[in-house]
């Protein structure tokens, strides 16, 4: 075979190749997808009819029926809106986060997450879902470690404690000042050891003579109101001083929802996010921020500290430093006593200026009248009732059932770090006092898996099955369906309906408004069915001027506990503190020039007696004598 003939003869086969290609188009046209060809499938032996017959059966069966499809989509439909409606979520909290508005940032994210957890679809099992939960979580917490670094992440500013506000204050020594109060504590009664020198004496002349402090002190006091029935009792079944109810006084003002973002302690009396004091913390809720649970390990806390160090000076100063730090202190020095722990300089700055603090918000609160304290109105004691739940239930809910408010619902459980109750977990519920009847009666409507989405409404004057369906963003057939009753039917006042819903945030109002060129108060309380004087007070105006472009609170703002995931630090020493203070620094220091110190205490302690191992050594002080130069406290 010549090379010509072998070339004539491959060129046949190659110019064949195209018409064998096109040949097979038609064939693999007509097998759409989802089906496979009828010669694909043919057995090897047999008749033509039955090998047709056996390809379409094959295709019957791969093939997708009608109804499949149509629920496939179906599906993907009512998951591509879950995550738009979900985005639209976090995108408004994201505004609100760029624009400084933390506490509507948060509702904002928690109703993103809240909307995906009761949606009743398979977030695991949907990669799409699954991605975008995943993806959710991540921006969230991205922007709360964010938010964290700058304050208080998404919870609201707190006002600072009367011992952070005495930062950077100078205390001269007042000799007239420390004998007067002297001459006034032999009158006044206390179950605490209370003593005057001149570092109590100042912290007194701060909380009297300064605007700054002197406002802090009256607030922290009135807030005082709220708790102190349920603090005294707690306190007196611990066997602790009544009067150490004043510590919270340095704390956190007595705000049960204080936050320390650097060091991560919370709460009334700033428990560290670690530590074995009996107190709950996870998703759902942190026990830091229940001010009766927190109050109860505080004062089994003290109690603690006090039989370990036999002095309620040094239980306190270990309450702020830390007990390994305080008995190191005194093996160190062999002085059981907090102010020769203070007068040799062994004691951090901010304890330096805790205890003595202390002592000065409780020898003025004994002594209203002398400290311009007795016009001093305590706020309103927070009384409730409790329902133990074992199921998730919106917040949102619980206050249509009570009759209550949002806002009322929130401030009763402030340990609450969402808008609903655990799932599969039991949680205290804290209602209105008197409703816990109404309430359980009410829920029993609504099944349990609906208690995180569902709402439940009494219908007043004038309203319609329609309105309320438009208004709740809900449908007339289902809530019709739920109560029993026709379309048709109209409703009279005060019937009680259940609103089933995908999501109970989805009739949540808004929260905040951007004032318009041309807006008033008047005008823009009318647009939200509020006062005037609401506006005033949740917004903190002073007057009628409103700037277009300015965000305004149109309804009271929610105060979810704050949420923390800052691990506990370590103090210097190696000691594991308790707590900080809620400024934003770490440390006071008070810093003597002078050679006395006052007076002490003549209670029952092992002050002035130098610890096991160590020689005798005095640690009485001396009365206060002469002009002592200044103190200067910093933290």
């Amino acid at each position: 075979m010549t090379l010509r003939t072998l070339w004539r003869r491959w060129s046949v086969v190659l110019a064949c190749v195209p018409l064998v290609m096109l040949a097979g188009c038609p064939q693999d046209k007509a097998a759409a997808p989802g089906k496979v060809s009828a010669k694909s499938t043919a057995p090897a032996l047999g008749s033509t009819e039955s090998a047709g017959s056996g390809a379409s059966a094959v295709a019957a069966a791969a093939a997708p029926t009608a109804a499949q499809v149509a629920e496939s989509a179906a599906k993907a439909r009512k998951v591509q809106q879950l995550i738009d409606q979900v985005e639209a979520a976090y995108r408004s909290g994201v505004v609100n986060y760029r624009a400084a508005r933390l506490d509507a940032a948060r509702l904002d994210f928690d109703t993103a997450v809240d909307m995906m957890l009761s949606s009743g679809m398979d977030l695991k099992g949907d990669p799409q879902l699954s991605d975008e939960f995943e993806l959710l979580l991540d921006r969230v917490n991205s922007l709360e470690l964010a938010a964290l670094k700058q304050g208080n992440g998404f919870s609201p500013t707190l006002e600072a404690a009367p011992l952070d506000a005495a930062n950077e204050v100078t205390f001269p020594a007042n000799a007239a000042l420390t004998a007067k109060v002297t001459a006034e504590l032999k009158n006044t009664q206390s179950d605490f050891p209370l003593v005057v020198n001149d570092y109590v004496a100042g912290f007194i002349s701060y909380f009297s003579n300064s605007p700054g402090g002197h406002a802090h002190l009256l607030r922290s006091l009135e807030r005082a109101g709220k708790y102190k029935e349920m603090i005294s009792k707690n306190l007196r079944d611990a066997g602790v001083p009544q009067d150490l109810i004043y510590l919270a006084v340095a704390e956190s003002g007595f705000q049960p929802q204080a936050l320390n973002a650097r060091s991560g302690a919370g709460g009334m009396w700033q428990f560290m996010p670690t530590g074995a004091y009996g107190l709950a913390r996870n998703g759902w809720y942190d026990e830091r921020f229940d001010p009766e649970k927190s109050s109860k390990a505080y004062a089994k806390y003290m109690k603690t500290l006090y039989d370990q160090f036999g002095d309620w000076y040094l239980a306190m100063a270990a309450y702020d430093w830390g007990p390994g730090n305080v008995q190191r202190a005194v093996m160190k020095t062999g002085y059981a006593d907090f102010w020769e722990l203070y007068k040799r300089n062994v004691l951090p700055g901010e304890t330096k200026n805790y205890v003595p603090g202390i002592i000065a918000a409780i020898i003025m609160a004994k002594n209203p009248t002398q400290y311009g304290l007795d016009k001093m109105v305590p706020e309103p004691a927070v009384v409730s009732d409790t329902v133990t739940v074992d199921y998730a239930i919106d917040l949102r809910l619980v206050a249509d059932v009570t009759g209550a408010s949002l806002q009322e619902i929130v401030a009763l459980n402030p340990s609450l770090l969402r808008m609903t109750t655990p799932r599969d977990m039991t949680y205290d519920l804290h209602v209105p006092v008197g409703t816990k009847d109404i309430f359980a009666e009410r829920v029993k409507a609504i099944p349990d898996d609906k208690r995180a989405s569902w709402r439940f409404h009494v219908v007043r004057a004038g309203e319609s099955l329609d309105g309320i369906a438009s208004a709740m963003h809900a449908r007339v057939s289902e809530i019709a369906t739920v109560n029993g009753i026709n379309v048709g039917d109209g409703v009279d006042t005060g019937d009680e309906l259940v609103i089933p819903l995908a999501s109970a945030s989805s009739v949540a109002r808004p929260q905040r408004y951007t004032v318009r060129r041309g807006d008033t108060l008047v005008t823009v309380a009318d647009r939200f069915n509020v006062s005037v004087e609401e506006l005033r007070r949740w917004n903190h105006l002073s007057s009628s001027t409103m700037k277009p472009g300015t965000s305004l609170h149109v309804a009271e703002p929610v105060k979810l506990g704050p949420t923390t995931r800052i691990r506990g630090r370590k103090t210097r020493g190696g000691g594991a503190s308790k707590s900080k203070s809620t400024g934003t620094s770490a440390t006071k220091t008070a810093h003597s020039k002078g050679s006395s110190v006052g007076k002490t205490s003549s209670a029952k302690s092992t002050r002035g007696k130098k610890s096991s191992g160590a020689g005798a050594k005095s640690a009485t002080a001396k009365t206060t004598t002469g002009t002592k130069s200044k103190r200067k406290a910093t933290r």
